[in-house]
């Protein structure tokens, strides 16, 4: 899941061929895997029984509450990759499949306390402090549901596909007769009408199972209306061997703009399980992902901050992180944007790139030299002026008589980046 906006989430609304989707979200809110499976079933969706183990000596009580021929067992850490990831401990695998109960207990032992290293983790990992003990499912028929807020349709659509299981966009791509995208109206939502034709879509026609999927649609569409979703990802929901529909897996994104109405839900975040760095941003309204490159980059606007990352790269530099201070940012928030850039290790030159519009490059100038004084910056600064009061704020840089290394244009900011990595 990116958190400035959503990769995956827009990655799907291409699939309803809107080729001006652009939304812009802090997604502050991420839930872990059980949290979203216990909306679910809170909104009458049906899910695999499961138990959250937080501590070992509650590990056999939580396993004794669940009876099945096979049990998952997945760490619960806010990444992905989680299956192919290690722990520090040497042990591999952060999600398990057995038949053996007492083989269980010996996962959750590897797992519970130690820090998981996956290719969406920091070099540090994330100390897993839950695991999640599900009753495996014998899998029938895998199917692929999603509800989302498109702008297009100026409001919400459903996407359906009988080729569950897989990645959703792949599909698209190679089989696009297998998308069904039908829009919604918000106010009567998915309706039995609807929910017949998409389960027949999907390929369940049986009378008793087919009446089973439209109750889970129906509970679905209410889940999403409930908690203020942007998007409700199912992949897959599927017909078991036993004529039961069940939401195995679930993608859950959120507006942040409904915290006011969702109090208790936004309450379940955990910024343990986030980047400190993301955390610290989201304290003064920037919007931050770290990288894995070595120029740091401080951007107003999220397609600025794209451009000025893709012309580091053609320049053959490597950016840190995406930072977007906004719009209408205050000296403060420049002089916190600096902090994380230069608490980061990795990075070895900061490079401003702002261009003026509501903002006033003076007050960037400004929170620039407040943030060279007081953190006493080592590393090289290059900064990029443009826009409203752009005079005066390279006036101010130029009469602060620091080493501050200015730039006409993005290109010409770009090489000199790139450059004073390689000094």
């Amino acid at each position: 899941m990116l958190r400035i906006a959503s990769r995956r989430l827009n990655n799907i609304q291409t699939l309803t061929k809107s080729s001006a989707f652009n939304i812009k979200q802090a997604r502050s809110l991420s839930l872990l895997e059980y949290q979203s499976k216990e909306l679910l079933r809170d909104c009458g969706v049906s899910v695999q029984n499961f138990a959250i183990v937080d501590d070992l000596n509650k590990a056999n009580s939580a396993l004794e509450k669940l009876h099945a021929d096979e049990y998952v067992i997945k760490a619960q850490v806010l990444a992905g990759g989680r299956g192919k990831g290690w722990f520090d401990n040497g042990f591999k695998g952060g999600v398990h499949l057995t038949k053996d109960r007492k083989a269980v207990i010996d996962v959750v032992k590897n797992m519970l306390g130690h820090r998981l290293f996956t290719k969406q983790t920091s070099k540090d990992g994330i100390l897993v402090q839950k695991i999640m003990i599900a009753e495996s499912v014998n899998i029938e028929r895998e199917t692929y549901i999603c509800i989302l807020m498109d702008r297009q349709h100026n409001g919400p659509v459903l996407i359906a596909s009988p080729a569950g299981g897989m990645d959703i966009e792949t599909v698209a791509e190679k089989n696009p007769e297998l998308i069904k995208t039908i829009p919604l109206d918000i106010y009567y939502g998915i309706d039995d009408s609807i929910a017949k034709e998409v389960s027949t879509f999907l390929g369940i026609v049986e009378p008793t199972v087919q009446e089973k999927a439209i109750y889970e649609l129906k509970n679905l569409w209410k889940l999403f209306i409930d908690i203020d979703a942007l998007q409700v990802e199912i992949n897959p929901l599927v017909v078991t061997t036993d004529k039961q529909v069940i939401a195995v897996d679930a993608k859950i994104s959120f507006d942040d703009n409904a915290q006011f109405r969702q109090q208790d839900l936004f309450a379940l975040d955990d910024d343990n399980e986030k980047d400190p760095r993301e955390v610290a941003a989201s304290r003064f309204n920037l919007n931050y992902i770290g990288m894995d490159g070595n120029i740091g980059c401080l951007v107003n606007g999220a397609g600025l901050a794209m451009a000025t990352m893709d012309i580091i790269k053609l320049n053959g530099g490597s950016p840190a992180n995406f930072l977007d201070v906004g719009g209408s940012v205050k000296e403060d928030q420049v002089y916190e944007a600096f902090k994380i850039l230069s608490e980061d290790p990795k990075v070895k030159v900061i490079l401003v790139n702002v261009f003026g519009g509501i903002v006033n490059c003076a007050i960037i100038a400004k929170g620039i030299i407040a943030a060279y004084h007081n953190l006493r910056l080592k590393i090289p600064l290059v900064v990029r002026l443009e826009g409203t009061n752009v005079t005066e704020a390279k006036r101010l840089l130029a009469e602060s008589d620091l080493s501050i290394l200015t730039a006409n244009d993005l290109d010409e900011a770009a090489k000199k980046a790139v450059c004073s990595v390689k000094a």
